[in-house]
């Protein structure tokens, strides 16, 4: 069969019909993108919170959800679909339609902390998720049983020391950053501690505040339990003091050089979403929480605002991904 050879000229005008169709696609994907997010919202926006009622995650998403829902006009419903470390409520999101129209509220774990704790995961938060607005720095605090027979930090180092496999902790559950901050401190404090993981914080707070747990790491929603006196806290795992709490040392002050467990919770989108309504969203998030309601409100959940560009939460997610891959190596830490 012989070749058919094309011209010079006709492969130019090949060419240039190529890139006039490619030219088209692109220019009406943009424009369906620009339309989208004019229309958007046309209906309820939701937030899928991948932690049970009560936490942190949770507290902070309905929080928002109020004034976003102004701000839109169009209702924000919040709905918690707990379990695997977020892994559940994650994938829900990960595997939605790319409208806009679900969202995910997670701690910063599930992006930077179940891959490198799951040896398979059904979605890849870093490919399958992107970032829209992060909410919050959120601290935690080692607080004890009220019966605790230390009051500082330093008798409480000494007691676990000398009572090895005696004491027992509460997490959110395996891989959550009230279980890293656990095992930091066990690591850099050569103590050793019973974990009982459980299906969020605030499961285990309660069992600390009854005493079958002598302590925890708490994400802030354990603080009104605090000032109440029915909680002794000792100790912050983060580098600098919460303001709400100017005494109480850290745990780097306490000897335990760089702990840092602090996590950053915020909003997250199925990859695809339009670039468009990504921006709208963390936008408006962003002016939520720059008003002082909002500052206050999550200062008193023991946590910091900290609104952040869209790639700035994904650069930061990535770097707790490093520091929190190590300890986790260190430990073995699984997702069983």
């Amino acid at each position: 069969m012989q070749k058919k050879i094309l011209s010079p000229l006709t492969m130019q005008a090949s060419k240039r019909a190529l890139a006039l169709s490619l030219s088209m696609v692109f220019m009406g994907a943009a424009l369906c993108s620009n339309v989208l997010a004019q229309t958007w919202p046309s209906k309820p926006v939701k937030v899928i919170v991948n932690f049970p009622p009560g936490g942190a995650a949770d507290q902070i998403a309905r929080a928002i959800g109020i004034p976003l829902a102004e701000a839109l006009g169009q209702p924000v419903v919040v709905e918690n679909r707990g379990g695997a470390n977020g892994n559940l409520g994650g994938e829900a999101v990960a595997k939605s339609a790319a409208d806009g129209y679900t969202l995910l509220m997670s701690s910063g774990g599930m992006v930077s902390v179940n891959p490198h704790i799951y040896a398979r995961m059904s979605f890849d938060p870093t490919k399958d998720l992107i970032p829209v607005a992060s909410a919050a720095r959120v601290l935690v605090y080692l607080v004890t049983k009220p019966n605790f027979p230390a009051d500082n930090i330093q008798g409480f180092l000494k007691y676990a020391k000398e009572n090895p496999g005696r004491l027992s902790y509460g997490s959110a559950g395996n891989g959550s950053s009230p279980h890293l901050a656990g095992e930091m401190m066990k690591s850099q404090a050569g103590l050793f501690a019973v974990h009982v993981p459980y299906r969020g914080a605030a499961p285990a707070l309660q069992d600390v505040l009854a005493g079958q747990l002598d302590f925890y790491f708490d994400p802030g929603i354990g603080l009104g339990q605090v000032r109440a006196g029915k909680l002794k806290l000792l100790a912050v795992g983060s580098l600098k003091r919460s303001p709400l709490f100017p005494n109480v040392p850290t745990l780097e002050e306490a000897g335990l050089k760089g702990f840092d467990a602090d996590s950053v919770f915020g909003f997250y989108a199925p990859a695809g979403t339009p670039i468009d309504v990504v921006t709208k969203l963390n936008r408006e998030i962003n002016r939520i929480l720059a008003t002082p309601a909002l500052k206050d409100r999550i200062q008193n959940l023991g946590g910091e605002a900290l609104p952040l560009s869209p790639a700035e939460f994904g650069a930061r997610a990535s770097e707790d991904s490093k520091r929190f891959g190590a300890i986790i190596r260190e430990r073995k830490i699984t997702g069983d």
